[in-house]
């Protein structure tokens, strides 16, 4: 029980410093830190709502959670959507990281050390598009939030692939995990499409 308390709270202050790196040249610490509060007040309370009522789908209600969560504080404080979710996914990212790693350790599980492994890959793509992005000849636009949209791109589509094989991977909701994630995948790859094509 303390591990576990020890990687959740270690993940989240790696989360919020990261949230508030990416944000503060265009916010206001007040803004910021409340848009941090409602989101991971959303996720808490996905987090009680799953574990509770549907243990086998906690990492899509809890992905909900968070979105709403960033919904609406996008709303409430005029925060601009595609900077935010770029902020969101890569904060995020250490503490997936830290899950499956906790996972990894404690039930000596092969599948969840790869998963840990890859959102580690993902986060050096995300580096490097974030650090090259403006210079990409077919991204037009060079708007923020390409790294965060190619992140969840890449993680739904690897995500849609394995579940093809392995529907009942730790935090897969079964056979119908390939379409759900599929879907997200594509959702992402439209809305990189769409940003790209936005003139400055």
């Amino acid at each position: 029980m303390l591990v576990n308390f020890l990687i959740i709270f270690l993940g989240l202050l790696v989360s919020l410093f990261i949230f508030w790196k990416r944000l503060k040249e265009d916010y206001s610490p007040e803004i910021i830190f409340n848009s941090i509060f409602i989101v991971f007040t959303c996720f808490i309370t996905s987090i009680l709502i799953s574990s509770r009522f549907f243990p086998e789908w906690f990492f899509w209600i809890q992905l909900g959670g968070v979105l709403a969560g960033l919904a609406i504080a996008v709303y409430k404080n005029k925060i601009r959507f595609y900077e935010s979710l770029e902020a969101l996914v890569f904060s995020f990212t250490p503490l997936l990281s830290l899950f499956f790693l906790r996972d990894a350790t404690l039930n000596s599980s092969f599948s969840s050390f790869m998963a840990f492994t890859f959102i580690l890959v993902l986060m050096f793509v995300f580096y490097y598009i974030d650090s090259h992005y403006k210079n990409f000849v077919w991204y037009r636009s060079g708007k923020i939030g390409l790294s965060g949209l190619s992140i969840l791109f890449l993680f739904f589509l690897i995500r849609a692939t394995i579940a093809i094989f392995s529907p009942y991977v730790l935090s897969f909701s079964g056979k119908i995990e390939p379409f759900i994630s599929g879907l997200f995948a594509g959702v992402s790859a439209v809305a990189i499409f769409i940003l790209g094509r936005h003139e400055k």
